[in-house]
């Protein structure tokens, strides 16, 4: 078993099947999850996923119907859902060298300015997985409305070997 893959069975975690839009959504999805240039991985925004790939509870704005701690959590599902997709593009999450970039999208209450906070649940299981010397990346958390509601997406940038 891969190294990565046997630290999340350690950890108690699994990857999530891949998004299942809610059934009163029709939207088209034109774009790549995950797209591999040369060793440069470029991965689009996901969500926090349950394990059979429904976006997971709670939804709504952190700091209303979100508190810190579950846009914490979402934040962890996120890196989970993102990791689903590189496995699925890469075969092996351990072709990846480095963690280049995390942008951290954080669905905000009117005064809530807590997003490194929430964005922190993302890179802390990063981190946790791969260790600083790949899981250290430079990132940004933003507050913005997100499409269906959800408390978090992010997106990232990730370096693999040749």
């Amino acid at each position: 078993m891969a190294r990565i893959e046997a630290k999340l069975e350690e950890m108690g975690l699994s990857l999530p099947q891949a998004l299942q839009m809610p059934k009163n959504v029709s939207m088209s999805l034109p774009f790549a999850w995950v797209r591999v240039r040369g060793t440069r991985v470029f991965v689009s925004g996901h969500v926090p996923l349950n394990p059979d790939g429904t976006i997971a509870q709670p939804v709504g704005k952190v700091g209303a119907e979100v508190s810190p701690d579950e846009g914490y959590a979402a934040a962890r599902l996120v890196a989970l859902a993102q990791l689903a997709s590189l496995q699925k593009a890469l075969g092996d999450l351990d072709r990846i060298t480095a963690w280049l970039r995390v942008f951290a999208m954080i669905n905000v209450a009117p005064g809530f300015d807590q997003m490194p906070r929430i964005a922190n649940g993302f890179s802390d299981l990063i981190i946790e997985l791969f260790g600083p010397d790949i899981g250290i990346h430079a990132r940004s958390a933003i507050g913005v409305a997100l499409p269906l509601n959800v408390p978090v997406e992010c997106e990232s940038e990730v370096e693999i070997d040749g």
